[in-house]
């Protein structure tokens, strides 16, 4: 059993590269053989689906990146992909995974997609948004449909502020979601593998509403109770994943699903865990390769 590591060629980044390295080194540790590939070192020709590298000498891959379009073509090739190409095309996009959830009736913050315009053309007189204000409520969310590591979120106090953020981002697909209280600057996140969670951590900022890491919050080790262990789990299948970071929010109610990521970082999560997740990623994909 060979297996292909797929990573983004272009990025360079230590904690992507201390990543990939975790999951080599797991692989190594349980007698995978599992090679290194750039992702634009695999190219295709695509009008004929011929690979210009030698695929035939793998049996699956690991696409660490959101190349949608490379998972494809390996996937036409019979090469499993994990995550396959489906699952990671509606994480990639945050309102496709909440229009593929919200049949299943998991719980989510009320959200809004924005109705899509073009660069230079505008939102004419936002009477759209005075509809979502009134649904939502102030403060809101606004977040494109894309990102990573809380970047790409933005809180809007006032109408004006909502109005500022749409306009700067006319073009980018966006959503708008209402604000929880209850879970300001706090979340979990959650590592779901195979049909377990492998380890989880709640993440707390008391400067910034966004619990990320990367925005400065701060973890510690999460015991999940029952319910949201279930949820997470139930959340992951839906989506088709095979592992997946799944982020909670503490609702009044109850727990609330507010994003889940395909390829999320783990070494954090390890670190303050304890829990291996490389390894754990690595063990499910050599079973479901067995199984195959």
């Amino acid at each position: 059993m060979r297996g292909l590591l797929i990573t983004n060629g272009f990025v360079k980044e230590n904690n992507f590269l201390s990543l990939w390295n975790a999951l080599y080194e797991a692989a190594k540790a349980q007698g995978i053989a599992l090679d290194y590939a750039k992702h634009d070192a695999l190219l295709f020709d695509a009008s004929s689906g011929t690979p210009l590298f030698d695929a035939a000498a793998y049996d699956f891959a690991i696409l660490w990146d959101k190349d949608k379009y490379l998972g494809m073509q390996l996937e036409a090739l019979g090469l499993r992909v994990f995550n396959s190409v489906d699952a990671l095309a509606v994480c990639d996009d945050k309102a496709l995974t909440h229009i593929a959830l919200q049949k299943h009736g998991i719980p989510m913050p009320r959200t809004i997609l924005v109705p899509r315009t073009y660069p230079y053309v505008g939102y004419g007189d936002f009477s759209f948004l005075d509809r979502a204000i009134a649904l939502l409520g102030l403060p809101l969310i606004i977040k494109e449909a894309s990102g990573s590591f809380g970047k790409q979120v933005y809180l809007a106090n006032t109408r004006e502020e909502a109005a500022a953020i749409l306009e700067e981002h006319e073009g980018t697909p966006l959503l708008m979601q209402e604000f929880i209280a209850s879970s300001r600057g706090r979340d979990v996140r959650a590592y779901v593998v195979g049909e377990h969670v492998a380890a989880a951590m709640v993440r707390s900022n008391d400067e910034d509403f966004r619990a990320n890491v990367a925005q400065g919050g701060k973890t510690a080790v999460y015991t999940l109770s029952e319910e949201e262990e279930a949820l997470c789990v139930r959340t992951a299948r839906l989506l088709g994943l095979d592992y997946a970071g799944v982020d909670l929010l503490f609702g009044k109610q109850g727990p609330l699903v507010c994003e889940v990521n395909s390829n999320a970082h783990f070494q954090g999560l390890s670190a303050c865990t304890g829990v291996d997740i490389a390894a754990a990623i690595v063990s499910h994909i050599a079973a479901q390769m067995k199984t195959r």
